[in-house]
């Protein structure tokens, strides 16, 4: 199941209010009662949210549950992302990998390389390519997030620095229309502009349901971006911009 930006959207406000209510949102989307509620239904059938006479509640201590969700979410549009994105990186590269559910997935399409030197901030990736044949590893320095194994702060930001690598595999959590790149974690942002500043090719891998999608905080902007892999552009104004700055868009279609 692929969550709408209004789920999303829910999902926030619940997080930053610890509950929602029906009419509140109904009100606030300009939806029926009907239509949020069947939103929460399907939230709370992914376990986002508990529901309660009215509306629902943000699952409190669910911060694993949310990232095992995400991952399911879109998981076949995310494998043909990171395929296509892996064959966009040839044997004997140096690479970053950012955290992200779909970063993750490019690095299982990579496995079958060989000799990469992968520097990462994302322990998931880590773990997976140990077993790449004749891979150099290297894990950043910081501190690691309980919910999603990701490292963050300024040790890992001070510690990517150090290197200049051929390509740079990041995500966003929201790709606005005017081409910013957009994330919730400032931590993760500040890993994510170093990953950036320090690849000579950025490869961006978000799936449709991240166009439209608000996040407060900027990463960059689609003009720092040397190729966008997704499974589909809905955003007329991104294609426009991606033509405008010589950006590779790359869709992989509907999943199968």
């Amino acid at each position: 199941m692929i969550l709408t930006g209004r789920q999303d959207e829910i999902i926030e406000i619940a997080k930053a209010q610890g509950s929602v209510r029906v009419d509140d949102l109904s009100t606030y989307f300009r939806v029926t009662p009907q239509t949020i509620r069947k939103d929460l239904n399907d939230l709370c059938a992914l376990r986002l949210l508990q529901r309660t006479h009215g509306g629902a509640v943000f699952a409190g201590g669910s911060e694993n549950m949310q990232y095992e969700a995400r991952r399911r979410l879109a998981s076949a549009e995310k494998e043909a992302i990171g395929r296509t994105a892996a064959a966009l990186i040839p044997d004997k590269s140096s690479l970053f990998i950012n955290i992200g559910t779909t970063t993750e997935a490019v690095s299982r399409s990579l496995v079958e390389h060989k000799q990469l030197m992968v520097i990462t901030n994302n322990i998931n990736v880590a773990d997976r390519m140990r077993i790449c044949p004749g891979a150099e590893v290297i894990i950043a320095g910081g501190v690691v997030r309980g919910s999603d194994g990701g490292v963050v702060g300024e040790a890992a930001v001070e510690f990517i620095r150090q290197f200049k690598v051929d390509f740079a595999v990041i995500g966003a959590s929201a790709v606005d229309s005017d081409g910013a790149l957009l994330d919730y974690d400032f931590r993760e942002v500040k890993v994510a502009q170093a990953i950036i500043a320090n690849a000579r090719h950025v490869i961006l891998v978000v799936d449709a349901t991240k166009f439209g999608r608000n996040a407060p905080v900027r990463i960059a902007h689609l003009s720092q971006v040397d190729s966008l892999v997704t499974n589909s552009c809905p955003s007329e104004n991104v294609r426009r911009l991606c033509k405008e700055y010589d950006t590779d868009l790359l869709e992989t279609g509907p999943a199968e």
